[in-house]
């Protein structure tokens, strides 16, 4: 860091909730991510202790490393730089290792932006609440002061390589060596499912699966030239449609830029919906956690999954645990639950066996031994996991959203239904034949709608009665 400061730093642009995220050269540097890595060792007192440090394939992610990497060994932590690795590679190392670690990525946002995912040793998440803002404070006032103080002794930095162990160890938790051959078409997007995939699932690091796998934009490159790491999106899926198609493959899946939420086409083309992909893993986690002896598994899913997914784990003898929307709440509830499994409706999904943490690729795995320990399609499996219509989520740009969903409220007065505030306002006809929810978006003027309903026009209906009263 230079001594000379004429700036006052304010990182609270690239400070999130649950992260740091900014445009590289403007709000994120490798002066602010050298304080940053300073200001994680103090303020997670690891002076003395050993931190893992990576990075994915943004060109910026290797300097940002090696600067968090300095600021840290500066306050007098050891290093061990991981070099590429996938955001769920950060993770398992943090639980694996038990040691804090960070590793920098944006995720699926544009080639221009890069950010910082920070956990505790175990893989405990960091969050605004639980330390984010007060590294936030201390590296803007390292930045202010012009320079990180040393401490007693420098921390050593060194390399390692854990790839080939977090390979390992998802190898152990899904045998998939007994599957029927299946041929596998997986778009990386240019993201770090491009290194994960063949050591996971192909023969790059251990034994041959019974899988051919089509690979689609494997080759990292961070100015994503292919298109957006962003399954969520419709559009970002059409290639990996097509080629599932074209290879007349069983299976089509989809990762975003850091590998850590993964989505799932059928042999049609068809994405499978990430609701669908939570009932299908927690059937198969309840059977696995009764075996052991485990009475009721709790099972955690967001509001906005399907109704289907709190029924099949009731049928199947488990606990549904009902949570809001977004990581830090089901990581902190699969703590307090004990929970054996966690899905979100944004294709995140939690596991115990990986500290409670999200992993597309596990996620994957199970989907793929699901698929492969029986004869059928894809399609068929899935729809029985699909017993609802679902609208999906719709946006829409609403100045007063406590307005708008007030006006929703007496046009449903008459309604028999239900209505709960856990995560914006959940409608739930009393007759079980509908339900939706409308949630404000804290960031941008979007009052968000998802609806279900157990036939088409029911769903329609009432979405359309929806969207006209929020749009009036």
């Amino acid at each position: 860091m230079t001594s000379e400061q004429t700036t006052t730093f304010d990182l609270s642009a690239s400070f999130k909730a649950y992260d740091v995220r900014g445009i590289v050269g403007e709000s994120i540097t490798a002066d602010i991510v050298e304080a940053v890595g300073a200001a994680f060792v103090d303020v997670l007192q690891l002076e003395g202790q050993t931190i893992v440090v990576g990075g994915d394939m943004r060109p910026s992610s290797p300097e940002f490393t090696k600067a968090f990497a300095n600021g840290a060994a500066t306050r007098g932590a050891n290093v061990e730089l991981l070099d590429l690795i996938s955001t769920d590679e950060l993770y398992f190392a943090c639980g694996f290792l038990n040691r804090a670690g960070a590793t920098f990525t944006a995720s699926h946002n544009p080639a221009e932006y890069n950010g910082i995912k920070m956990a505790k040793a175990g893989a405990v998440p960091i969050s605004s609440e639980t330390g984010l803002k007060d590294i936030q404070a201390l590296s803007e006032q390292y930045l202010n002061s012009g320079s990180i103080p040393a401490a007693g002794s420098r921390g050593l930095i060194s390399v390692r390589d854990v790839l080939k162990d977090y390979s390992e160890y998802l190898r152990k938790l899904v045998d998939l060596s007994s599957s029927r051959p299946l041929k596998v078409v997986v778009d990386a997007g240019n993201g770090m499912a491009g290194l994960t995939t063949p050591a996971v699932l192909g023969d790059a690091l251990l034994p041959k699966l019974p899988f051919d796998i089509v690979p689609l934009y494997f080759e990292l490159d961070g100015s994503f030239p292919n298109h957006p790491a962003n399954p969520l999106e419709p559009e970002n899926l059409r290639d990996l449609q097509a080629a599932v198609i074209e290879h007349g493959a069983d299976i089509g899946l989809a990762f975003d830029g850091d590998a850590d939420r993964c989505f799932v086409i059928d042999e049609k083309g068809e994405p499978v919906s990430p609701s669908a992909i939570t009932g299908m893993v927690a059937r198969r986690e309840i059977a696995r956690a009764k075996a052991q002896g485990e009475e009721k598994p709790a099972i955690i899913h967001n509001l906005l999954t399907s109704r289907a997914v709190a029924e099949l784990v009731e049928h199947d003898g488990g606990r549904a645990v009902r949570t809001r929307v977004g990581h830090s709440f089901i990581k902190a509830v699969m703590a307090t639950e004990g929970a054996v499994f966690g899905g979100e409706h944004s294709a995140h999904f939690y596991f115990r066996d990986f500290w409670n943490a999200d992993t597309g690729m596990l996620a994957a795995m199970h989907v793929l031994a699901a698929l492969g320990e029986q004869d059928g399609p894809l399609s068929d499996l899935a729809r029985e996991y699909e017993p609802y219509v679902s609208s999906g989520e719709i946006n829409s740009e609403v100045e007063d959203k406590p307005a708008a969903v007030e006006r929703v409220r007496q046009a449903f007065a008459d309604e028999d239904l239900t209505i709960d505030n856990l995560d914006g306002s959940t409608f739930t006809a009393n007759d079980g034949s509908y339900w939706f929810n409308l949630r404000p978006s804290n960031t941008e003027p979007f009052l968000r709608l998802n609806a279900e309903a157990t036939d088409r026009a029911t769903m329609e209906r009432v979405r359309d009665r929806v969207l006209a009263l929020v749009r009036a």
